[in-house]
């Protein structure tokens, strides 16, 4: 029987951590990781969590922490999770009545959502960057959009330290797989703390069954937000998503 559980591990010399995983042994049918990458389920991912100093979402973002629905729906996931950690008003869903929460499947109620892009197409193809932010932007959130050709590593290494210092914003990361040595293709999620003594990115990845979340360095992050996105033929990137 599958049960959800809340792994906690106390404020123990050496170990730190908190984040909500669904399922029995899901992080042992995660795929390798490459050497590049630290899994967070490691003492060296929780190290790097209790020394960083930047670190301020990592909190909300693991409490609505979850699993896209389907290998497409990676943006959806980040989306459902951004918006709840923000405490937006959400729309009802049945199964959950009184109560209000963004959910993967009530996420296109909105009709302005739905005029960006169907959740029919998402299902099939995902979305691109500028979707991504239009799609946001539906809801009542104050969403900046930046392709990688259009800033510099420099530039978004500023951007996750300050907004990862800040509460009430977020980070959604918009990547090709491969440049980080994971299979294979584009894939969103968002990053939840920065390690400045080793330049690392924390990326709470939503394809839970496929990764765990990873520490990744932040030139390789930026080098796989720099890569061409067949749909759009634009660079990938990141989208800053903060209270209207």
């Amino acid at each position: 029987m599958q049960i959800n559980r809340l792994i906690v591990k106390s404020l123990l010399p050496g170990s730190a951590i908190a984040c909500l995983l669904s399922g029995t042994g899901l992080l042992a049918q995660t795929l390798p990781l490459q050497p590049n990458l630290i899994n967070f389920n490691s003492p060296e991912g929780e190290r790097l969590l209790l020394k960083s100093k930047s670190k301020q979402d990592y909190w909300p973002l693991s409490i609505q922490f979850m699993t896209q629905n389907s290998q497409a729906y990676c943006g959806v996931a980040s989306m459902v999770m951004v918006l709840n950690a923000l405490a937006i008003p959400a729309p009802a869903d049945p199964r959950y009545g009184p109560h209000r929460v963004f959910t993967q499947e009530n996420f296109f109620d909105n009709q302005q959502a739905r005029s960006v892009i169907s959740p029919e197409v998402v299902g099939r193809q995902g979305m691109t960057l500028a979707q991504l932010g239009q799609l946001l932007a539906s809801y009542p959130v104050k969403v900046q959009v930046y392709h990688a050709a259009e800033t510099s590593l420099e530039q978004f290494r500023q951007q996750v330290m300050e907004t990862l210092n800040q509460t009430d914003n977020f980070l959604l990361v918009n990547y090709l797989r491969k440049e980080i040595n994971q299979e294979r293709g584009g894939h969103i999620s968002p990053i939840a703390a920065y390690h400045k003594g080793s330049d690392r990115i924390l990326i709470l990845d939503v394809s839970r069954y496929k990764y765990p979340p990873v520490w990744v360095k932040t030139a390789e992050l930026w080098q796989a937000m720099a890569t061409q996105d067949s749909v759009s033929g634009q660079t990938r990137g990141y989208v800053l998503v903060s209270r209207d």
